[in-house]
């Protein structure tokens, strides 16, 4: 069983990943089955997610996780984006974990983050 602590570090590296534009550091973090779902996308496979979703890192100045929660392997992110010269942005993801990877996210996409201090 995963710890909620494993499940934690995972989501997080995934993040650090992510602002590091660093693929080779996320790629063993999503499961060979992994889906990726959003307003914009159903239930992508990883090859696709990296064609189409991926490159918005180089947009990426940094993430500020506000709530993680976890529940066995599931977990819950509300976190603010801040991107290259646009307005911050706060969305909230579900993840769903198996043995150390990721194998589903779902993201639930919010509103400008106005009201958020600088981060």
């Amino acid at each position: 069983m995963t710890t909620s602590t494993d499940v934690s570090t995972l989501i997080r590296d995934c993040y650090a990943a992510y602002e590091r534009k660093d693929r080779s550091a996320i790629e063993p973090l999503l499961s060979d089955d992994f889906t990726f779902s959003s307003p914009r996308d159903d239930h992508i496979r990883k090859a696709v997610y990296f064609e189409r979703c991926w490159p918005f890192n180089e947009q990426v100045e940094h993430f500020h996780i506000e709530k993680l929660f976890v529940e066995g392997n599931e977990a819950f992110v509300t976190y603010v984006c801040k991107p290259k010269g646009r307005t911050p942005f706060r969305n909230t993801e579900f993840f769903r974990t198996r043995n150390g990877q990721i194998v589903e996210v779902t993201v639930y996409f919010g509103s400008s983050a106005e009201d958020v201090s600088p981060i």
